[in-house]
Parts: structure tokens; sequence; C-alpha cells
């Protein structure tokens, strides 16, 4: 036997390995969940300091462990104060405050060092990382000079608590029915999950009844409890390198190789521009400009929508209920609009990035 059958034979997955495997991750899925979701009779609640007031457009929350410089960047971008330190745990409760970014407020929340084992409750980590799961953008913030290790290690305890880094829900359709047993079928191959592991899985959650629709390619048995599981959260993430003053232009240039990454130094100051601009095109906010009758447009208070709710009926909303309903159509200028003279629309027009618009009352 050659060395490549060798591995070959060790490898292989028989089905009682691969239905054990599946319902394995099932039950660990299913522990999981009493973490993500904790009983709420004893007043467990979030703890003192961790519920704040949301306010701006979309809120950012600063998540890494103690003293690597969340606190610094946090009070120089918004210039709220967060007690900064060489101690570690200084931050103890989640300080807000805003930065304006185009003209859209944005909502910083700095949230105290997370520790190894903090989605099992270790240091509040179960607080913190469940402010975090609300956070339309996480910022990951690293030391440069150890930033592989503890980026995996902070990965790790969000993903234990549900949350799903720079990543799309699968495109996996589980259909439960009242009867005609499991009928499974794919439109890709099937690559990393086989049908005795997602049977399994079924088993696990007591599902005998379902349509199950794999359109996910290298969907794997992970995936498939996060559709079934359904509290999951998908958010986008940018990994903050700090300290980047300590390091030679040969490390910067390496740093610059990590996905989604912005090498900055907090202290000096460094590359915070690029920060602000990657956080603005990660959010994917859309900027609407109004313009009254016979007037120029207002280009310097922008309504902000986020995407997937800046239709022309969430534009009206956001300024006021009532214009929705007096409204007798909308004209659009910009990137969404037809035509550069404008294209009057209704209610359930799709706004883009600097449109400008005019509401027509009846």
């Amino acid at each position: 036997m050659t060395t490549v059958q060798k591995i070959k034979a060790k490898t292989q997955k028989n089905k009682a390995t691969s239905y054990h495997v599946g319902q394995l991750k099932a039950k660990l899925a299913k522990l999981r969940r009493e973490l993500i979701a904790p009983p709420t009779s004893g007043g467990g609640g979030g703890g003192v300091g961790f519920d704040v007031a949301r306010t701006g457009i979309a809120s950012v929350g600063f998540v890494g462990f103690p003293s690597v410089g969340k606190s610094t960047l946090m009070s120089k971008l918004t210039g709220t104060h967060s007690e900064t330190s060489e101690i570690d745990f200084t931050t103890l409760t989640t300080v807000p405050g805003t930065v304006k970014v185009h003209g859209a407020p944005i909502q910083i929340l700095d949230l105290p060092g997370i520790i190894e084992g903090a989605a099992d409750g270790k240091g509040r980590g179960r607080q913190v990382i469940a402010v975090a799961r609300t956070c339309n953008l996480i910022f990951i913030v690293l030391d440069v000079l150890k930033p592989l290790g503890d980026k995996k290690l902070i990965e790790t305890e969000l993903e234990g608590f549900g949350i799903r880094l720079n990543k799309k829900p699968p495109a996996i359709l589980v259909r439960r029915k009242e009867k005609g047993g499991i009928a499974i079928t794919n439109t890709v191959p099937l690559t990393n999950i086989d049908q005795d592991e997602i049977k399994a899985i079924l088993s696990e959650y007591k599902i005998n009844n379902v349509d199950i629709a794999i359109r996910e390619p290298n969907a794997t048995a992970d995936d498939l409890v996060d559709v079934i599981e359904g509290n999951r959260v998908y958010i986008p993430c940018i990994y903050v390198l700090n300290k980047i003053d300590a390091i030679s232009i040969e490390e910067l240039d390496l740093l610059y190789k990590i996905p989604m990454s912005v090498p900055i130094s907090s202290r000096e100051w460094l590359n915070i521009d690029e920060l602000i601009a990657k956080m603005w095109e990660t959010l994917t906010l859309v900027r609407v400009y109004t313009k009254p009758r016979g007037l120029a447009p207002d280009y310097s208070s922008p309504v902000v929508l986020r995407t997937g709710k800046c239709s022309i009926e969430d534009f009206c909303n956001s300024i006021h209920k009532e214009i929705a309903k007096q409204m007798k159509y909308a004209v659009v200028w910009g990137s969404s609009a037809k035509h550069s003279r404008g294209q009057k629309v209704g209610l359930d027009h799709i706004l883009e990035d600097e449109d400008v618009v005019h509401i027509s009352k009846k």
C-alpha cells in the first residue's frame, strides 16, 4: 500500500463515523443554545452597565483582550472618555460614544476586555459577547505583536456564542412538514457533508418529516446546524491591528495580508483615516439628500438609511411616519434613477447612496 493510499484509508469516513459526527455536532449546538439564550428566570439579565441606549444609524462594537488599546481608540474617535491604563480590565462596563462619518452618526461601543472562555461565562464574557451580537459591525482590536494567536481565540469565543464573522447565512432550506419523511436535495456537490450526517443531525433534533434543499457550495454539518438552530447572527468584522508604531515596515507589509484588516496606532493616531473609510464601506450605509420644491438639494444633512431598508417608504418614515401616507409620488435623481433629469417613483423604489429625493404630497 502506497503512502497516499494509507492516508486515504486513515482519513476515509465510514457511515458509522459520519453518523456519529453529525449527531455529536447537533448535541454540542443544543448545549450552546443555553449560552446564547440562557433561561430568563431568576433575574439573570444583561448585567449592570452592559445595556446601553442605542443611538445613531448603526453601531460598532470594539471587542478584544484587555489592554490592546480599545479605550484609547474609542476616546480619540468619539471624544468620549473611556478609562485607559496599562493595567488589564480598566474598562468594566460598556462605554458608548458617537462618531459622525459623512454626516451619519455611528455609535461606538467600547466593550470590556474579554478573556479565553468568555463564551462560557468567564470574566463576564457572556454579557460582553451578548452586546456584540446586537452590533452592525465588530472591530476586533488586536495587538500587532501577537495578532494571529489572539485573533483565533477571539473568533472561537464569538463563534461559540452564535456570531458568524464576515459570513452570509448558508443557502440551505429546511422546510418542516407534517408527514412524508425526510427528503434531501442538493444543487451543488456535497463535498463536506453526506446524507448520513444530515440524517444524524435531524435525528438529534427529532425532525422526522422535512424537506432539505442544499444550494450552498461546500456546505458543512455546522452550516446545517446553524440553519436549524436559527439563532445565529451574521456580522461583518474588521480586524484592527493596533500599535504599529512598535513594528518594522517589513512586518507592516505582512499585516496587510490579513483579510479585512487595518493596521493602526491609536496612540500615535496613525492610519485612522483608512480605518474610518473601511468602517463606512463595510457598513454599506445609504445617504439620501432632500430637495424642497423650487430649491437646491440640501447636502448638509443627509437622511442616512441602512442597506436593505432604503426604499422611498423607509426614507419617508425616517423623517416622519405621516409623510408616506401623504405622498402622491417622489422624484429621484442619482444612481437609482433611470434618467438624469429625474424619475417619478412610488414608495417601493429602492434608493442608492447619494440619491436626491423630492416628495410631492397629495
